[in-house]
């Protein structure tokens, strides 16, 4: 479990405005030791002001993420300084609004340093400081876009394309490990930050968020949400979901709805024309904001987020039991009722395919419950491959000894289900004697 919030050493990159500044004050407030990193000094500086101002503690450590040793500079002088890193946040991001046929490769290239390389730039430098100090949390603000592109944006999509996948296989890497340091991503839908407003146009106008627009505050509370409550991914925004959904049920159907202009390019123009000014190449001359100029509504709170968003899903969990299992390997008592679990569940899910192919087709109530006490299996099974807490043993073992009733109870009214329902029921039977057994020893070794 990550420290709390008012213990912690945070690293943000990108810190200068927008979602990173909003992130650092969030932080701040909650008693977190900041570290805000970014190209502008001028606006790193108005940042620590103002949280030194209200009595928060922060250092302002100017850094280009494009530049590897610069990272590595960062991270050395936050445990110089503060003696460690709990918790890293990536936020630095440029983009280039255009149609592909009028963007450079050198504009590609860019936006791919800052915001893709830079990313890996700060695990780089993150991960040995995270191991020094015994663990903590990676958390990289990707994009609802990188679930799903717009057009006029495509350097911007490709670029948290590839970070999503890149902080995909960090988390399954690490996981096998079994290091104790969690990789979480961001992926907020439209905020009303001034990253349009510094962005680099080719569209003839200030480009704009397409609505419906959030409060940069929305994702800055769920990074700091992230940073003591670890999750895989955080959707910010129902919007973000809606974009999620969209793609995984039909992207050529989302494809065609935004090709509609209205809908598509159509969103992203404002009726103000382009200040000349970006800061792709080199940071703005400005104090720093949070908010951009938007000028339509902007939601200041999600219930989605709030309600969802920020719930495990069951495969977390899953991952999470595996995980925590490589850091504390299990005895083999453990391991053993691990397997049986395992192989049970792969008969529970095979015998409906054999009997049909032997020309015996079981009932479509009998398989679904063979499906769902399969899945049960194979949660438990992850669960009890972590070496779990007398309390989680004894949960468990109840589960199973509820299943081997339930089971004599079948063989009891039905004569045609007794040799299947009691051969479950001795399986049950003897899955909770063996989670009573581990919860018995657990206790007796605390």
């Amino acid at each position: 479990m990550p420290k709390p919030l008012s213990e912690q050493v945070v690293v943000i990159t990108g810190a200068s405005s927008g979602i990173g500044r909003a992130t650092a004050l969030a932080f701040a407030a909650r008693g977190s030791t900041v570290v805000c990193a970014a190209r502008g000094k001028p606006a790193l500086d108005s940042l620590v002001d103002e949280i030194t101002g209200s009595g928060g503690t922060a250092v302002a450590v100017p850094t280009d993420v494009a530049d590897p040793e610069a990272v590595r500079a960062l991270a050395e002088a936050a445990e110089q300084r503060y003696g460690r890193i709990d918790t890293w946040v990536g936020c630095a991001a440029v983009g280039v609004w255009g149609r592909v046929e009028n963007i450079t490769g050198a504009e590609f290239e860019r936006v791919m340093r800052v915001n893709f390389l830079g990313q890996v730039h700060g695990v780089h430098a993150a991960l040995p400081a995270l191991r020094r100090a015994g663990g903590g949390t990676l958390i990289g603000v990707v994009s609802a876009e990188g679930v799903r592109s717009m057009p006029l944006q495509s350097p911007y999509v490709a670029s948290k394309f590839a970070m999503r996948a890149f902080y995909d296989s960090l988390r399954v890497e690490l996981a096998q490990e079994g290091a104790p340091i969690t990789v979480t991503t961001i992926l907020p839908a439209s905020i009303a930050t001034p990253f349009f407003e510094h962005a680099r146009s080719k569209l003839g106008a200030m480009p704009k968020p397409p609505p419906p627009v959030y409060a940069p505050e929305v994702v800055a509370n769920a990074i700091v949400y992230a940073a003591r409550h670890p999750r895989r991914e955080i959707p910010v925004g129902g919007a973000a979901a809606a974009m999620y959904l969209g793609q995984r049920l039909s992207p050529a159907l989302t494809d065609a709805l935004l090709s509609v202009r209205r809908l598509g390019a159509g969103t992203q123009h404002t009726d103000r024309p382009d200040n000349g000014t970006d800061n792709l190449e080199a940071p703005l001359d400005e104090p720093g904001r949070v908010h951009g100029t938007h000028p339509g509504r902007m939601l200041r709170r999600s219930v989605f987020t709030t309600l969802l968003g920020r719930q495990r899903r069951p495969g977390e969990l899953v991952f999470e039991a595996v995980r925590r299992g490589r850091q504390r390997p299990a005895s083999a008592p453990v391991r053993a009722a691990a397997v049986a679990r395992t192989g049970w569940a792969g008969v529970l899910l095979l015998a409906p395919i054999v009997l049909r192919r032997a020309g015996r087709r079981p009932p479509a109530a009998a398989v679904t419950v063979a499906r769902v006490l399969a899945a049960r299996q194979l949660v438990q099974a992850a669960a009890t491959a972590t070496e779990p807490a007398p309390r989680v043993a004894g949960v468990s073992a109840a589960v199973d000894a509820l299943h081997a009733g339930t089971g004599v109870a079948l063989a009891a009214v039905s004569a045609r289900w007794r040799r299947v329902a009691l051969l479950d029921a001795a399986v049950a039977g003897a899955l909770a004697a063996s989670g009573w057994r581990t919860a018995r020893q657990a206790r007796n070794s605390r």
